[in-house]
């Protein structure tokens, strides 16, 4: 089967979007299928797109065996409403135009096109329709719900509506409708979606590069933390994380010398954050900047004890963050400091310390109780190992994708469509 894949997100850029995208598309190819990743220039999270992907128009590459096509794109930094606009639009422009040039895009037998961002959804129906295949739209962020939930735009303006006519229009017109949480699905079917078309596959980790026995003493070196207590936040440092409580707690604990706040990414928020921490003489919270992908379980390795957190709103409480699973696959205990799917699972999985999102007295004391139980704390990061062996293996996760495609095109042939 010949897949394409519409991603405005692909490595070597860094996040989640851009890890379920390649490490998907290289399963399928190991499975004897061909796939396509339709792709912008990378250049998020900074705009700033390397030298060896500027001045092109159209880019062809192979990863790991799949095929990868780059279109134009604005490369700006992950910040501004108008700019990041500019960004999502052109990508869905390019992506669309000199996609259906492109010989290699006509010969999909499926399109699969995920969210974030919404443009890149409207570029996969556009495609599927053109060619008359079928269109799977993945959804892995409920827009535009929270672009307000962040307090991006209001709930009441225009640009807000006009996107939520534009969900209902590309959920009415999907063959298959993909989420990765199970609040997802039942969101879907409370307002009316199809019950038959909606499918879940949640994000899941490679246990092959997330292990637990990765050495991080070389990290801790680099990192100069020497022998303190490491909380680490490894991620986006977006409007939607909630990074300053985290500088709240690292206030609380400024009298502990021996823990150290490392945190690991580049986002919107992070100078604010690093002038707010350097204001507040917080000189053991340390920002790192963005580092390769293949080094992140090495940082996990390095840390005593990572956080996952979001802000406070009933949205979030419907998310997954695939960071969890990465966490639990280094068998490293977490603070978790978000509501509904993701407590819950968590307490599965009895993978850390749960506390309310953006409680800095919760996550204070939690972090206190990791560290003066370091035995219960490796237990629990042991227990997350486990728990994402049996339930949240990637390979799994992608090889149960795949049959729901090959089904797809299957009944899709079958009609005659």
């Amino acid at each position: 089967m010949r897949i394409l894949y519409l991603s405005q997100y692909f490595p070597p850029e860094m996040g989640a979007p851009a890890a379920r995208v390649s490490e998907l598309s290289a399963r399928w190819v190991e499975r004897g299928h061909d796939v396509t990743v339709l792709t912008g220039m990378p250049n998020h999270p900074t705009g700033v797109v390397p030298e060896a992907y500027r001045r092109h128009l159209m880019l062809r590459e192979k990863w790991r065996g799949v095929s990868v096509l780059r279109t134009w794109i604005y490369a700006t930094a992950n910040k501004g409403v108008m700019r990041r606009g500019l960004a999502y639009g052109s990508f869905a422009a390019s992506s669309v135009v000199l996609g259906a040039l492109a010989r290699e895009m006509r010969r999909a037998d499926v399109v699969v096109a995920t969210s974030p961002q919404f443009f890149c959804a409207l570029s996969g129906l556009a495609l599927a329709r053109l060619w008359r295949v079928p269109y799977v739209l993945e959804i892995r962020d409920l827009w535009p719900q929270s672009i307000v939930e962040v307090g991006a735009l209001p709930a009441s303006h225009p640009i807000v509506g006009t996107l939520r006519r534009l969900e209902r229009m590309a959920y009415a017109q999907a063959d298959l409708l993909v989420g990765v949480t199970d609040s997802f699905a039942q969101i879907w079917r409370d307002q009316g979606v199809d019950p038959d078309k909606i499918r879940v596959v949640k994000n899941g980790v490679d246990l092959t590069a997330f292990r637990a026995d990765i050495d991080g003493s070389a990290m801790r070196r680099e990192l100069g933390v020497g022998s303190a207590f490491v909380v680490g936040y490894i991620g986006t440092i977006g409007m939607a994380h909630g990074l300053g409580t985290l500088l709240d707690v690292a206030e609380q604990l400024r009298g502990h010398q021996d823990i150290e706040f490392v945190v690991v990414g580049e986002g919107a928020q992070r100078a604010q954050l690093e002038a707010d921490a350097a204001a507040r003489g917080l000189t053991r919270v340390r920002f790192v900047g963005q580092l390769p992908r293949a080094r992140i379980p090495e940082v996990l390795a390095a840390t005593d004890l990572a956080v996952v957190m979001l802000k406070d709103t009933p949205l979030f409480e419907t998310v997954l963050p695939s960071k969890l699973f990465e966490i639990m696959g280094c068998a490293r205990p977490l603070l978790l400091a978000v509501g509904g799917e993701a407590r819950r699972l968590a307490q599965d999985a009895g993978c850390g310390y749960i506390a309310p999102p953006e409680d800095v007295a919760a996550m204070t004391a939690a972090i206190l109780r990791a560290k003066a139980e370091p035995e219960d704390a490796r237990a629990r990061g042991q227990s997350g190992r486990r728990f994402v062996e049996q339930h949240f293996d990637r390979v799994v996760l992608a090889d149960r994708y795949l049959d729901e495609l090959t089904g797809l095109a299957a009944r899709w042939r079958l009609a005659g469509c």
